[in-house]
C-alpha cells in the first residue's frame, strides 16, 4: 500500500527534460540561500531599532524595486533572451547582497533595497520564459510546479536555517549565505545549460489561447490579477507582518518563527505535485481552482483573530499553505496560457509585477494597520479583502465561460 503511493508519487516527477531537472537544481540553491527575506522586519527591528513606519517605507522600496526589476527582466527577456537575463540578475545581486550588511542608515538602506531588488526580480519572468522554452507543453504546469517544489523545499531548509545562523553569527551571516548561493546558482546554471533562443516544443494550434493585439486590452487577464495582487498582499504577511507579530504577541523565537514557516516549505513540497497532477488528470478549470485559493487564504487570515492561543499559528499556517498550492501555480500557468507567442515576456512580466505591489500594499498597510489599530485589525481587513479577491476571480470566470462561448461560434 505505502509502495504504491510512493511509486504514484514518482511517477508525477516523470517526462521532463534535462534542463528542467537542472533549473530546479538552480532554484533549489538559490532558495535555500534566500534567509534575508523572511527576516528583513525583524532584522530592521531588532538590528537597527527603525521604527514600524521606517520598515514598512524600507519593504515597499523593496517593493517597487520588484516591480521595476520584474518589468525589466520581462521586457528584456522578449527582447535579448531570457538566459542572459537569468545569469545578469542572480551573479551580480549576489555580490550586491555581500555588501548590504553593511548598510546601515535609513535612505541609503532606501536606495540599496530597491537597487538590489530591481536586479534580483529580474529573474524572475526571465525564468518563467525559460519554462515555455525548456519543458513540453502538456508538462509547463508541471514544470512550474517542480520549480515551486524547489523553491519551497529550499525555503523549508532556509528559514530554519536562517534562524540559526541569527543565534550564533547573527544577522551579517545572513547576507554573505545569501549572496553566495545566488552566485553558486547562476555558475551551476551556465555550466549545465546552454542557451536555447527558441523553444524546441512549438505549439502549433495555440490551445487555450487567444491572441490580441495587446495586453492591456486583456480585461480578463486584468481582472485576474485583481485577484492575484490580493491572494500576493495576503501572502506576504508571512514575511511582513506575522514574524513580528510571532514575538510581540506570542514571544516566539526567531528559530520557531523559521520552523513555522517551515512548515509551509514541507506540506508543500509532499503534496502540491500530487495536487497539481491530480487536477491536470482531471481537466479542471484553473482559474477556479485560483479561486478557491484565495478563499483559503482568507480563512487563514480571519484565524488569526484567535490570539488567545498560540496553537491557532499552526492552523493559520494549513489553511494558508493549501491556499498557496492551489492559488499560485494555476496562477502562473493561467496567466501564461494568456500570452501570445513572442509576448510571453511580457506577460509575465507583468504577472510578477502583480506581486511586486503586493509585497509594497502588503508591507505598507500591514504595519500602517498595525502601527494605528492594533494587529487585530490587520487581520479582519486582510480576511475581508481576501474575500473581495474571491468576487474578482468568480467575476474573471464569468467573463472567461463568455469568451470561450463566443470563440466557439467564431469557428462554427
Amino acid at each position: 500500500m505505502i509502495q504504491n503511493a510512493f511509486y504514484k508519487y514518482i511517477d508525477n516527477f516523470r517526462g521532463f527534460s534535462r534542463e528542467i531537472w537542472i533549473l530546479t537544481l538552480v532554484t533549489f540553491i538559490n532558495r535555500a540561500g534566500t534567509m534575508v527575506l523572511p527576516f528583513l522586519s525583524l532584522y530592521l527591528k531588532e538590528d537597527l531599532h527603525f521604527s514600524l513606519n521606517q520598515i514598512s517605507w524600507v519593504l515597499v522600496s523593496f517593493g517597487i524595486g520588484s516591480m521595476v526589476g520584474s518589468w525589466l527582466g520581462g521586457k528584456l527577456s522578449d527582447k535579448i533572451g531570457f538566459y542572459k537575463i537569468m545569469i545578469f540578475s542572480l551573479f551580480t545581486s549576489g555580490l550586491m547582497f555581500f555588501g548590504l550588511q553593511y548598510i546601515t542608515s535609513y535612505y541609503q538602506l532606501l536606495f540599496a533595497i530597491f537597487l538590489i531588488m530591481t536586479i534580483a526580480d529580474m529573474f524572475r519572468p526571465a525564468m518563467f520564459v525559460s519554462l515555455g522554452a525548456y519543458a513540453k507543453p502538456e508538462n509547463r504546469t508541471r514544470a512550474l510546479t517542480l520549480v515551486r517544489l524547489a523553491i519551497n523545499l529550499g525555503f523549508a531548509a532556509g528559514p530554519a536555517l536562517g534562524g540559526l545562523i541569527i543565534l550564533y553569527i547573527g544577522y551579517q551571516g545572513l547576507f554573505w549565505v545569501d549572496g553566495a548561493t545566488c552566485i553558486l546558482a547562476i555558475v551551476v546554471f551556465a555550466s549545465l545549460v546552454k542557451e536555447k533562443a527558441k523553444s524546441p516544443y512549438l505549439d502549433k494550434e495555440h490551445p487555450g489561447e487567444v491572441l490580441r493585439a495587446s495586453v492591456f486590452r486583456d480585461h480578463i487577464f486584468w481582472i485576474f490579477l485583481c485577484m492575484c495582487l490580493i491572494t500576493g498582499i495576503l501572502f506576504f504577511q508571512l514575511f511582513t507582518t506575522i514574524p513580528i507579530y510571532h514575538k510581540d504577541h506570542f514571544g516566539l523565537t526567531e528559530f520557531q518563527t523559521g520552523l513555522l514557516l517551515t512548515l509551509n516549505g514541507v506540506l508543500v513540497f509532499f503534496l502540491e505535485m500530487p495536487i497539481v497532477s491530480y487536477i491536470e488528470k482531471h481537466n479542471l478549470n484553473r482559474l477556479k481552482i485560483v479561486v478557491y485559493g484565495c478563499f483559503a487564504m482568507a480563512i487563514s487570515m480571519f484565524l488569526m483573530l484567535f490570539n488567545y492561543w498560540s496553537g491557532i499559528l499552526i492552523i493559520m499556517m494549513l489553511f494558508m499553505t493549501f491556499g498557496e498550492m492551489f492559488a499560485f501555480p494555476f496562477a502562473n500557468s493561467f496567466a501564461m496560457s494568456r500570452a501570445p507567442k513572442g509576448h510571453e515576456g511580457r506577460y509575465m512580466a507583468i504577472f510578477s509585477m502583480s506581486f511586486s505591489l503586493a509585497h509594497i500594499v502588503s508591507a505598507k498597510i500591514g504595519m500602517k494597520l498595525i502601527d494605528t489599530s492594533g494587529y487585530q485589525t490587520n487581520w479582519f481587513f486582510m480576511g475581508s479583502l481576501g474575500l473581495i479577491g474571491v468576487l474578482c476571480g468568480y467575476y474573471a470566470l464569468k467573463l472567461l465561460k463568455k469568451e470561450q462561448k463566443n470563440l466557439l461560434k467564431l469557428k462554427k
